[in-house]
């Protein structure tokens, strides 16, 4: 593929698509231009033999994500996941700099994947993540409760990375919440936006 710079915005925007199609619903056509542009850029540098294998091991470090996302919600497998994608690229690549643009293409178009879901219709299965609270009063943790809806307006701070799901700290308790598909970092501040029976809805403040 040249000039190599090509490899940044092919990857960009076929990591960007992939990402987006699990978090918005565009019936399946994210994914297939996802698909066709990672695929175009192993095909370009590597031997059909390669780039079975390489599409499976970018795929892998998908799933990874989306099973974060969708289940754990703590990082781990996120990471494991993109550094899955990442060597995988760097590896497929036929020189260092070809290398440096594809691995740069995929960091910035996973992030921008975000952005996707302001122009988009979100999909169900991330309301469907259930905020259950599972923590003991003993631990800290606030039990559900009828003042939860006292807590829209105020302002806390986020005591573990939100992706989505995550605890936050408020009036010196702990609560599960939920952004609107935005991840956040630990220590920020967010707002309560809404609450709906078990589920409290917090966005950056």
């Amino acid at each position: 593929m040249e000039p190599v710079w090509l490899s940044f915005i092919v990857l960009g925007l076929g990591t960007m698509f992939l990402i987006g199609e699990m978090l918005v619903n565009t019936r399946g056509i994210f994914g297939v231009l996802g698909f066709g542009l990672v695929t175009l850029h192993f095909i370009s540098y590597l031997s059909p033999y390669m780039v079975g294998i390489s599409i499976v091991l970018y795929f892998v470090g998908l799933l990874c994500i989306f099973i974060d996302g969708k289940f754990l919600n703590d990082g781990t497998l996120t990471t494991l996941g993109l550094v899955s994608m990442l060597i995988t690229v760097g590896m497929s690549s036929p020189s260092w700099q070809a290398g440096l643009y594809g691995i740069s293409g995929v960091m910035v178009g996973a992030a921008s994947s975000l952005l996707l879901l302001k122009a988009f219709p979100k999909r169900k299965m991330w309301d469907r993540i259930t905020l259950l609270d599972r923590m003991t009063s003993e631990s800290g943790y606030s039990t559900v409760n009828e003042s939860y809806h006292e807590l829209i307006g105020q302002i806390g701070e986020t005591k573990t990375p939100l992706r989505p799901v995550g605890t936050m700290r408020l009036n010196d308790q702990d609560y599960s919440v939920v952004s609107n598909g935005e991840w956040l970092n630990k220590g920020e501040q967010v707002k309560v936006v809404d609450v709906d029976g078990t589920k409290i809805l917090v966005k950056k403040f």
